[in-house]
């Protein structure tokens, strides 16, 4: 484990209400992840008005989001991401077909979103006009624009968990010592010299 969570009764209060909230809808499937987040009220807030932005809005179909998503979590090798469902279309067969995306379990439109998310997180520099107009011919230029920023946000986004130690923190019986233990006081705390340097005063975002 990298950075202990923050305890969940001393979350600050304006944290509990979003993580609470975002588990009412199905967006978070455990806290843990957002408790190591929430050290940053401003990590966290802009974290959470991202996701709830997206979650189960916009123009593209749920089916293929939540594919996007779990083919991202498999890529991070993340365990409770790849094991949570945000949509009850996504069948067993559908999981283990992900890791081979060209499966005749995905439609056209699917396909080709899974391996724009491939291009991006493998290399992003092999993506060129003729990836957009080969997605043209299955998506619109709303519907473009949505899923790759879906897959950026999904892809940082599990990169982020794992790199913080995210998935680690969430077994309990790891018995690793954190490398950054949780302390009294540590949220929004700040070692900068002063409020020039860190840009104002850090706080929820308005």
């Amino acid at each position: 484990m990298r950075i202990e969570p923050i305890p969940y009764d001393e979350v600050p209060e304006d944290t509990r209400v979003m993580m609470e909230a975002g588990s009412a809808t199905g967006m978070y499937t455990t806290t843990v992840p957002l408790q190591i987040v929430a050290y940053s009220t401003a990590a966290m807030t802009a974290m959470h008005r991202s996701y709830e932005a997206t979650f189960r809005k916009g123009v593209l179909e749920r089916r293929l989001v939540e594919l996007l998503r779990l083919h991202s979590a498999q890529s991070a090798m993340c365990a409770p991401c790849s094991t949570s469902r945000k949509d009850d279309s996504i069948s067993e067969d559908d999981i283990a077909c992900l890791l081979s995306p060209e499966s005749a379990n995905f439609d056209p439109r699917e396909r080709a979103a899974l391996h724009f998310f491939d291009l991006l997180a493998d290399d992003h520099h092999s993506i060129d006009d003729d990836t957009f107009r080969s997605l043209a011919e299955v998506f619109t230029t709303a519907e473009i624009v949505e899923m790759a920023y879906l897959c950026s946000s999904f892809l940082g986004g599990h990169r982020l968990m794992h790199a913080i130690g995210a998935f680690a923190a969430m077994d309990d019986s790891s018995g690793v010592e954190p490398v950054l233990a949780y302390e009294s006081g540590a949220v929004d705390r700040s070692r900068a010299g002063s409020d020039a340097w860190r840009g104002g005063e850090v706080g929820p975002i308005s």
